[in-house]
């Protein structure tokens, strides 16, 4: 489930929102929605690395990976594929830390909070 929201939303923001709005969607999904971290590291890693694959091979097909190559040849790569693959790992890699963070962020104040009730004087 954490998937395919941080997939869906992702993919709807990309076209309004900057880059970087892929931090604050699986932050606040991963917080809300994952029941281990392990979910919340892999979910959006996953989401955001097949979501980015996808949209650059979308629009580096039709114009024959003009551009990829180019920034290929600028990196002393050969070829436009490892270009691909780096920008979808170095994505998934920003998106799972965040949802990692947001899942822990949703721990700390659940543990907080219960703390802060264990304090509290009994009646």
């Amino acid at each position: 489930m954490v998937f395919l929201i941080i997939l869906i939303a992702s993919f709807v923001l990309q076209f309004i929102a900057p880059w970087w709005a892929i931090v604050i969607i699986s932050f606040a999904v991963c917080g809300l929605f994952s029941k281990t971290a392990k979910i919340a590291l892999w979910s959006p890693f996953l989401a955001i690395l097949l979501l980015w694959i996808g949209m650059a091979l979308f629009k580096s097909i039709p114009n024959d990976h003009v551009l990829a190559t180019r920034v290929g040849e600028m990196m002393m790569v050969k070829s436009w594929i490892p270009i691909l693959l780096l920008s979808g790992i170095m994505g998934g890699f920003v998106a799972a830390i965040s949802g990692f963070c947001g899942y822990h962020f949703r721990k700390a104040l659940l543990r907080k909070s219960i703390i802060k009730k264990e304090l509290q004087p009994s009646n």
